[in-house]
């Protein structure tokens, strides 16, 4: 039996394969074929949609790992290496990806395939890196995909074949330093503020109080670290004390308090900064709006629950984005925000994300398609204007459907 990694997900495979290599993906989608069965690639779990579930054959890549070349500024790495693994190995010839998703857990191919982000007004996502990518379609035939068509394989889903290598774009690497300070919610999630004015940020907000912890970052050479400009917070956390930091803001305590992670100011490589080691396993949903939009989506939500006697506990987490070109991705054609939820462990976080997805999807939302949701074709069509594109590159990569699930048929139709 699998699982996925909050364990919420169940699924009994009729069979379960794990290639060693390229070869092995292109025999195990041709030996499901001459079964008659369908067949689901899985990475680490992460995803929290029932994206990899099936009943045929899930085909396990996580052998598929190692960079195979880095040059000049693209580097080649198997679909099945963890973004941390990738991260590291980049470090030793002095690159690096512009976009640090905070999960470092996560295999290239489940990043890109659902649209992993970072948060960055001027950084796309993973996706928004690809420049080429190898992969095995729906015929058992390998193919290297390039052009208009890595518009489709931006977050694919899986639906138009297994990813077994993917070229990426580079960036020199540099040091970051981040911080993380309280503040005013409406001035920081302002159109033109803070979300929009650093090379990463991100803004972690308690509804009910409408308290909020800023978190930004810039690169820095060497030896030229600043000092953080605000400074309660700060002292606060830097001394090392969750007691401290709930005396300066009382009214966080046990939310916000559990969110801070660098004790007011720190320095590294980005990779090293950025990706969260304590990871919470509980459920999450994320929503994908147009930036002008945050603002006034976050009041309604929050004024729904109260209104509904729903508990928002757990701090929404809002991050933002440039508009992508990728055919199926949640911040296709315009500036987001991202608006991340989190279910409590053993609580059912079912009536809290039905309601932002009401909520959101009226400010024009689009789900994250690694979160709980409950769209269907319906909303995919409405919501996707290049839907038409990708379902043409589906009846090309997969004719007979052979990467098709009880997920994907909802979402994308047989």
């Amino acid at each position: 039996m699998w699982t996925n990694w909050s364990g919420a997900l169940q699924s009994r495979p009729r069979a379960t394969d794990r290639p060693l290599d390229e070869a092995g993906v292109a025999a195990a989608v041709r030996r499901a074929a001459a079964r008659g069965l369908r067949i689901r690639p899985v990475g680490t779990g992460h995803s929290w949609s029932p994206l990899a579930v099936t009943g045929d054959v899930q085909l396990d890549c996580r052998a598929l790992t190692g960079v195979v070349t880095v040059a000049g500024d693209r580097v080649r790495v198997r679909a099945g290496a963890t973004l941390e693994s990738l991260y590291a190995e980049l470090a030793e010839h002095g690159r690096t990806l512009a976009v640090i998703p905070d999960a470092g857990g996560l295999t290239v191919a489940g990043a890109i395939g659902t649209g992993t982000h970072s948060s960055g007004a001027a950084t796309g996502s993973l996706s928004a890196q690809v420049t080429g990518a190898r992969m095995v379609d729906g015929t058992g035939s390998v193919r290297w995909v390039e052009g208009p068509d890595l518009d489709a394989v931006r977050t694919g889903l899986g639906a138009l074949g297994v990813l077994t290598e993917v070229e990426l774009r580079t960036v020199p690497m540099r040091l970051l330093q981040v911080h993380e300070d309280s503040g005013d919610p409406t001035e920081l999630l302002a159109d033109g503020g803070m979300l929009d004015a650093h090379a990463w940020t991100e803004v972690v907000l308690h509804l009910p109080s409408r308290e909020a912890l800023a978190r930004w970052g810039d690169p820095v050479e060497p030896g030229l670290e600043r000092e953080s400009g605000r400074r309660d917070l700060v002292r606060a956390a830097a001394a090392g004390s969750a007691e401290a930091l709930g005396r300066v803001v009382s009214r966080l305590t046990p939310t916000l308090r559990r969110t801070a992670r660098w004790g007011g100011s720190v320095t590294g490589p980005a990779y090293r900064v950025l990706i969260d080691r304590r990871p919470v396993r509980g459920e999450a949903a994320e929503w994908a709006l147009p930036r002008e939009r945050l603002g006034p989506a976050l009041r309604e939500l929050g004024a729904a629950a109260a209104a509904r006697r729903i508990e928002l506990r757990s701090p929404v987490l809002v991050r933002v984005g440039p508009a992508e070109t990728g055919w199926l991705h949640p911040a296709w054609g315009r500036a987001t925000a991202w608006v991340a939820l989190r279910g409590l462990r053993g609580a059912d976080p079912g009536p809290l994300f039905a309601l932002a997805g009401a909520v959101l999807t009226d400010a024009g939302g689009r789900p994250h398609w690694a979160g709980r949701h409950e769209w269907t074709l319906a909303e995919v069509a409405l919501a996707y204007p290049r839907l038409a594109d990708f379902q043409a590159a589906r009846d090309r990569f997969d004719p007979d459907r052979r990467f098709a699930c009880d997920h994907l048929d909802a979402l994308l139709g047989p």
